[in-house]
C-alpha cells in the first residue's frame, strides 16, 4: 500500500510514478494508484488517476490497453462533466488524438471505426471551441496510412492552415510528422528543412528530438550527408535507448546500421531490446522493427554470415539466415493484416521496399567499438626501410588474379615480372597467383622457378632463408650468377633480422666481394650488384642497432662509420643509372634513409630529418610514393621531438597521401591518430576528431579495436567534447571505457576518460551518472603522489551530486574536496567548496545557521590566505574574497524570508547589505580589472538599500554605477546591462521617494 489518503497525496504519488522509466513496472503502479483513487470516493481523484493510467499505457509497450481507461473517462464526462476541472477537461480532449492514432495502429480495429471516431473527435472539438488543426492532423495520418495520397495532401494543407491552439501537438512533434510526410514523398531535403528547428535544439519535448534524429538518418544518407547521419545516430540512440515506447525510432537506428556497413552494431542494438521482437501492444511499431530486422539479417547473409548466431525472439537460438526468414514472414503477415483492414496495399508495399533496401554507404565509421562482420580487404603493407627486401613491394588490397579463373600462366608470369620490375605494391600477390597456376614450378623454366622461390621467400621472413638459397641455385642454373648472389644476400639480411647479425655479416661480406669481382669482369649488371651492396649496408645498419641496444647508449663510432660508408657506396654505385628502371632510384632513396637513421643514432636529429625528407622525396620522384611513408613518419617523429608541430603535421599528411590505398590498416590507424594529436595540439579539434575517427575505424579493421582502437576512441571523445558535441562524445567515451583497464592502458587513461565522460554527461543533464564517473576517477587519482587531479575530481563530483539533488552526498564530496584543497594550499578552491556547502545547507535540513557559519569560514579562509599571498596570487584571492562576500550577502537576503519576525528580516537585510558593501570595496581594490564585479556588487547593495526603505542611498549607488561607466563602450554587453539596471534602480527609487512624499503630505495638518 502506498498510504494515499487524500487527493494531494494521490497527486504526489502520480507525479512520482510519472517520473519513473517507461515500462510494465510503471504501468502496474498506475493501476494500483487508480484502485487507491477509487477508495477515496472523490470523482476528480479517479479522473486524474485514469488520465495518468492512460498516459503511461500510451508511452509503453502496452499501448493497446489505453482504450479502456479512455472509454471510462469519456463516460464520466458525458454523465457528469462538472466533475472535471479545467486541466482534466483539456486532457480528455487531448486524449482524443491518441485514440484516433491508437486505433489506426491496431489492425484489428476496422477502418470504418477509425473514421467514425475521427468524426466524433471533430464534433467534440467543435463543441469545445477548439481549432480544427488537431482534427485535420489526425485525418492526414489516416489518409497517409491507407495510401490515399489525394486526401492526405488536402488534409495536410488544411492542417497547416488551421490555427494552432492548446489542442495542437507541440511544434516539435508537428514538425516531426510533417517531415515524415515529405520524406515519404521523396522530398528528403524539404524534410530536413522542416526538422531543422528540432535538430538545432530550438524546439523540444519529451520525445523530440529523439524521433526526428532517428527519422533523419535515412534521408541524410540518401543525400550523401553521412557526417550528419553519423552524428544523429550517436546523439539520437542515447535518447531512445531507455524509452520503451520508441520502438519505431529504435528501428530507424537499426536500419541505419544495416545501411552503413555497421551490421555488428546493429546486432548489439537488437541484443539490448529482446522484448521488441515479441511485444504486441503496438503492432505498427512492431511491423517497422521486424522489417529492419529482416533487412539486417539479409545483409549478414549476403556477407556470408548467414550461419552466425544472432539475437532473436526468446525461446530458441537463431542464425542470421533463420531470423531473416522469420522476421520477413512475420512482417509480411502483419503488413497484410493492415492492408486487409485498409483495403489497399500501401503498408505492405512500403514494408517490402524497406526490407529490400540496399546499403547506402559501404562502411561508415562511427567511432564506437564494433567487430567486423565481413572480411576487410587487406591493404599492402609498406615496410620500414631496411626491414624487408626491396626487390618487390608487398601486396595490395586489389589482390591478384586467381590462376584457375583468370589469365593463363604466360600472362600471369608476364604481369608478375612487370610488377616486380617496377616495384609495384601488389607484386607478391601476382607471384602468388603464378604459384597457384604452376604448382611446384611446373611448366616454368629455371629462371621462372627461381623468381617464384625468390618472391615466396620475401613474404616468409626468417622461414624464407632456405627458399632464398633455392632461388640462388635456380638463378645460377638459369645462367644469372649476379642474381644468385643477390638472392643469397637477401637471405643474409633476413638472417640478421632474426638476430644472427655476425653470421649474416660474415656471409654478406663474402657475397659482396664476389659480386664486386663479377661486376668488374662485366659478369653481372648494376641491378644485381646494387642489390648485394644494399643488403650489406642493411646488415651493417642492423649491427649498429644491436650495438646500441647492447651498450644501452649511442653505438660505437667504428660500426657507425662502416655502416655510413656502406650506404654511401650504394649511392655511388647507382648514381647515373636508371633510365626506365626505377630500382636504382629506389636504392638511392633507401641509402639516404639509412644515412638519416645513422645521423639520428649519432644524435644529429636535424640532419636526420633533412635526409629522411630527401629520401622520401626521391621515392616520390621515382613514382614510388608508398615507400616514402615510413620516412615521412620518421620526419614527423623528429619534428615532434624538436617542438615543431607544423613540420610534424606536414609530414603526417604526406605519409597518408603517399600511402594511399597501400597502407596496412594498422599503419593507417597510427598515422591518423598521430595527426589527430598534432591537430588537437593546435586547437583544430574538428579536424582532429575526423582523423581520430579514421584511426578508430582502421584500428577496428586491423583487429586492434581493444588496443590501438581504444586510444583512438578516447582521443575522439575528447575532441568531440571540445567541439561541444556532448552526446556523440559520451557514446564514444563509453565505448572506449568498455575496453580500457588500468593494467593495460594505465590508470591515467582511465581517469582522463571518466573525467571527460563526466563532463559530457553533466552537459547532457545526466548528473547522477556524471557524479559516478567523477567519483570513480577520483578514487583512482587519490593514490597518485600529486593530488591536484584528485581534488578537482572530488569537487566536480560534488557539483554533479548537487545538481542531481543528492544533497547529503554532495556535502560529503565537498568536504573531501575542501580537505584536499587545504592540503594543497589552494585557498581559492577551498573557499569555493565552503561556499557550495553553505548553499547546500541553506537548501537542506541544517538551515540558515549552518549556512552562515560555512560562508563566514569561507571569508576567513580567503582573508588569511590573502594576508600571506605573493603579488601573483593576490589578484585571484582578492577576486575570490569579493565573490565570497557577495554570495554571503545573497545567502543572507535569500534566507531572510524564512525568518519568523519582521525585525529579524530587517536584521538579515542589514547584514546582507554589510556583506555586499564589503564585496564592492574588495572588488574596487582590483582597479579596472574588477570594474564589472564592483558595479554588480554596488547594484546588489542598492537593491538592499531600497528593500530597507532607503531610496536616497539606492539612488546614490545607482548614480555611482552610471558614473563608473561614463564614456564606456556601449557595445560591451555587461556595460549595457549595468547601465540598464542602474537606470531601473533610479526609476524605482524615485517612485519610492515620491510615494513617501505623498504619504507625508497626506498626513500633514490642513492649512
Amino acid at each position: 500500500m502506498s498510504g494515499v489518503t487524500d487527493l494531494d497525496g494521490l497527486r504526489r504519488a502520480l507525479a512520482e510514478n510519472a517520473g519513473e522509466p517507461e515500462g510494465p513496472a510503471r504501468n502496474a503502479r498506475a493501476e494500483q494508484l487508480l484502485a487507491e483513487a477509487e477508495r477515496l470516493d472523490v470523482p476528480l481523484a479517479v479522473i486524474e488517476a485514469l488520465g495518468h493510467l492512460l498516459r503511461v499505457y500510451r508511452y509503453s509497450s502496452e499501448t493497446d490497453r489505453m482504450f479502456v481507461p479512455f472509454a471510462r473517462l469519456l463516460r464520466m464526462w458525458d454523465e457528469r462533466p462538472g466533475d472535471f476541472d479545467e486541466e482534466e477537461t483539456d486532457a480528455l480532449h487531448w486524449f482524443f488524438k491518441w485514440m484516433s492514432a491508437g486505433m489506426l495502429d491496431q489492425p484489428h480495429v476496422p477502418l470504418a471505426a477509425v473514421e467514425k471516431w475521427l468524426g466524433e473527435m471533430e464534433h467534440r472539438y467543435r463543441l469545445a471551441g477548439h481549432s480544427e488543426r488537431a482534427v485535420r492532423s489526425a485525418e492526414f495520418r489516416v489518409a497517409a496510412h491507407v495510401g490515399d495520397l489525394a486526401r492526405a495532401e488536402r488534409a495536410y494543407a488544411a492542417w497547416l492552415a488551421a490555427d494552432r491552439d492548446r489542442m495542437a501537438d507541440c511544434h516539435a512533434c508537428e514538425l516531426r510528422a510533417q517531415g515524415d510526410w515529405q520524406a515519404l514523398c521523396g522530398r528528403d531535403g524539404r524534410a530536413l528543412e522542416l526538422w531543422r528547428p528540432v535538430l538545432d535544439g530550438e524546439l523540444a519535448c519529451a520525445h523530440e528530438p529523439h524521433g526526428v534524429l532517428a527519422a533523419s538518418l535515412a534521408p541524410l544518407l540518401r543525400l550523401g550527408r553521412v557526417e550528419e547521419a553519423r552524428a544523429h545516430h550517436l546523439r539520437g540512440f542515447r535518447l531512445v535507448r531507455s524509452m520503451e515506447s520508441m520502438r519505431g525510432a529504435y528501428a530507424d537506428h537499426v536500419e541505419f546500421c544495416a545501411l552503413t556497413g555497421n551490421e555488428a552494431r546493429g546486432l548489439e542494438l537488437l541484443a539490448e531490446r529482446p522484448a521488441y521482437f515479441t511485444d504486441t501492444g503496438h503492432p505498427r511499431s512492431r511491423l517497422e522493427f521486424l522489417a529492419v530486422v529482416a533487412l539486417l539479417m539479409d545483409r549478414l547473409t549476403v556477407l556470408g554470415l548467414g550461419g552466425r548466431r544472432v539475437p532473436g525472439p526468446a525461446g530458441r537460438t537463431w542464425t542470421a539466415r533463420e531470423l531473416a526468414g522469420h522476421a520477413r514472414a512475420e512482417a509480411v503477415e502483419l503488413a497484410g493484416r493492415f492492408d486487409r483492414r485498409n483495403g489497399t496495399s500501401s503498408v505492405g508495399d512500403r514494408i517490402r521496399a524497406r526490407m529490400d533496401r540496399c546499403p547506402l554507404v559501404e562502411r561508415l565509421p562511427l567511432g564506437v567499438r564494433a567487430a567486423r562482420t565481413a572480411t576487410a580487404p587487406v591493404a599492402a603493407p609498406v615496410p620500414p626501410a631496411g626491414e624487408e627486401p626491396r626487390e618487390a613491394a608487398p601486396g595490395t588490397a586489389e589482390g591478384a588474379p586467381e590462376g584457375a579463373a583468370g589469365p593463363g600462366l604466360p600472362a600471369l608470369l608476364a604481369e608478375a615480372r612487370r610488377l616486380s620490375d617496377t616495384l609495384r605494391p601488389h607484386a607478391l600477390e601476382a607471384w602468388a597467383a603464378v604459384a597457384r597456376a604452376a604448382p611446384d614450378g611446373a611448366a616454368l623454366d629455371a629462371r621462372g622457378r627461381a623468381e617464384l622461390a625468390d618472391h615466396e621467400a620475401m613474404g616468409l621472413g626468417a622461414e624464407g632463408i632456405a627458399l632464398f638459397e633455392r632461388a640462388a641455385r635456380l638463378y645460377a642454373e638459369a645462367g644469372d650468377p649476379g642474381e644468385a648472389l643477390a638472392a643469397r644476400a637477401r637471405g643474409a639480411y633476413v638472417r640478421a633480422l632474426a638476430g644472427e647479425v655476425d653470421a649474416a655479416l660474415a656471409m654478406v661480406t663474402g657475397l659482396y666481394d664476389e659480386v664486386l669481382a663479377l661486376y668488374a669482369d662485366e659478369g653481372t649488371g648494376v641491378r644485381q650488384t646494387a642489390s648485394v651492396v644494399t643488403s650489406r649496408a642493411r646488415v651493417l645498419l642492423r649491427r649498429v642497432h644491436e650495438d646500441a641496444a647492447a651498450n644501452g647508449a649511442a653505438p660505437g663510432g667504428d660500426v657507425v662509420a662502416e655502416a655510413e660508408a656502406a650506404a654511401r657506396e650504394v649511392l655511388a654505385l647507382v648514381e647515373g643509372h636508371g633510365g626506365d628502371d626505377v630500382r636504382p632510384a629506389a636504392r638511392a632513396a633507401e641509402a639516404r634513409g639509412m644515412l638519416a637513421e645513422l645521423a639520428g643514432l649519432r644524435g644529429d636529429e636535424a640532419r636526420a630529418a633533412e635526409l629522411f625528407r630527401r629520401a622520401a622525396a626521391a621515392y616520390v620522384a621515382a613514382g614510388l610514393p608508398w615507400f616514402a611513408v615510413e620516412y615521412e613518419a620518421q620526419v614527423a617523429a623528429l619534428a615532434h621531438r624538436a617542438g615543431d608541430p607544423a613540420a610534424a603535421e606536414r609530414a603526417l599528411r604526406a605519409a597518408l597521401e603517399h600511402g594511399g590505398p597501400y597502407l596496412e590498416p594498422v599503419g593507417r590507424a597510427q598515422l591518423h591518430l598521430q595527426l589527430a594529436e598534432v591537430l588537437g595540439g593546435r586547437d583544430a579539434a574538428g579536424e582532429a576528431a575526423r582523423h581520430a575517427l579514421e584511426a578508430a575505424h582502421w584500428a577496428d579493421e586491423a583487429g586492434e579495436g581493444a588496443t590501438l582502437g581504444v586510444w583512438a576512441r578516447q582521443q575522439l571523445g575528447g575532441f568531440l567534447l571540445r567541439e561541444a558535441r556532448y552526446a556523440e562524445a559520451a557514446e564514444v567515451l563509453e565505448s572506449a571505457l568498455a575496453d580500457l583497464s588500468a593494467g593495460t592502458h594505465g590508470d591515467g587513461a582511465v581517469v582522463q576518460t571518466r573525467w571527460w565522460l563526466g563532463d559530457c554527461l553533466g552537459e547532457l543533464g545526466e548528473h547522477r551518472a556524471a557524479a559516478e564517473h567523477r567519483l570513480k576517477a577520483a578514487d583512482i587519482a587519490r593514490h597518485w603522489p600529486e593530488q591536484q587531479d584528485h581534488a578537482t575530481l572530488a569537487h566536480l563530483a560534488a557539483e554533479s551530486l548537487d545538481q542531481a539533488g543528492l544533497v547529503d552526498e554532495a556535502d560529503r564530496a565537498y568536504v573531501r574536496a575542501g580537505d584536499l584543497w587545504r592540503a594543497l594550499g589552494n585557498a581559492a578552491f577551498l573557499a569555493r567548496s565552503l561556499r557550495a556547502r553553505a548553499w547546500l545547507a541553506a537548501r537542506g535540513g541544517s538551515g540558515a545557521r549552518d549556512a552562515r557559519a560555512l560562508m563566514a569560514r569561507a571569508v576567513r579562509e580567503c582573508e588569511t590566505a590573502l594576508a600571506a599571498a605573493d603579488p601573483v596570487a593576490r589578484a585571484e584571492l582578492t577576486e575570490e574574497l569579493g565573490g565570497t562576500h557577495r554570495q554571503f550577502a545573497e545567502l543572507l537576503a535569500g534566507s531572510a524570508s524564512a525568518e519568523a519576525e519582521d525585525p529579524a528580516i530587517r536584521a538579515a537585510f542589514e547584514e546582507a547589505l554589510e556583506q555586499m558593501t564589503r564585496a564592492a570595496a574588495v572588488f574596487a581594490a582590483l582597479g579596472p580589472a574588477g570594474l564589472h564585479d564592483r558595479t554588480g556588487a554596488e547594484l546588489g547593495a542598492g537593491w538592499l538599500e531600497a528593500d530597507l526603505g532607503r531610496p536616497a542611498r539606492a539612488v546614490a549607488r545607482a548614480r555611482a554605477v552610471l558614473t563608473a561607466y561614463a564614456g564606456a563602450d556601449d557595445g560591451d554587453e555587461t556595460v549595457r546591462a549595468r547601465r540598464a539596471e542602474a537606470t531601473q534602480m533610479l526609476d524605482a527609487a524615485r517612485d519610492e521617494e515620491d510615494g513617501q512624499g505623498d504619504g507625508e503630505r497626506a498626513g500633514a495638518p490642513a492649512g
